[in-house]
């Protein structure tokens, strides 16, 4: 799979990657920042519905977004993007962690208290994102 939207020039412009930012909060971002002249790498595990909020975009004149499938579950989709931020961009100056993870409690011990299951998708995700930005972006 390719990313979807032509890739700029990075080493004039700062580079951001929001994930889950094909709708709600997540659109909004990247709207934001691709107003602000920030190249948006925006990122959903749904191809379809990722290059359509691209070009919503898009169409709204911000032609500095483009769509990488990701799926932040998933260690090869994570390793695809880092794989794909690195020879393109060879940085990353912004990431916005928006994507949520739903329909996964079920692997967690019932034991848990609703706080201690926040606590473990939330340093479960940091991690992902964290694997992300070594992998991307070091040797």
């Amino acid at each position: 799979m390719e990313a979807e939207g032509a890739i700029p020039n990075p080493s004039n412009t700062r580079i951001a990657v929001v994930t889950g930012g094909n709708k709600g909060i997540g659109l909004e971002v990247c709207r934001q920042l691709a107003s602000a002249g920030i190249t948006v790498v925006l990122t959903a595990r749904d191809k379809t519905r990722g290059t359509a909020a691209m070009e919503k975009l898009r169409e709204a004149g911000l032609s500095n977004v483009i769509f990488h499938q990701l799926e932040i579950t998933d260690a090869p989709s994570i390793a695809w993007l880092a794989d794909f931020l690195k020879p393109c961009f060879g940085k990353l100056d912004v990431l916005i962690n928006n994507a949520a993870i739903l329909g996964v409690e079920y692997l967690l011990d019932p034991s848990l208290t609703s706080e201690e299951k926040f606590c473990f998708w939330l340093h479960a995700l940091n991690s992902a994102v964290k694997w992300i930005c070594v992998r991307g972006l070091s040797g």
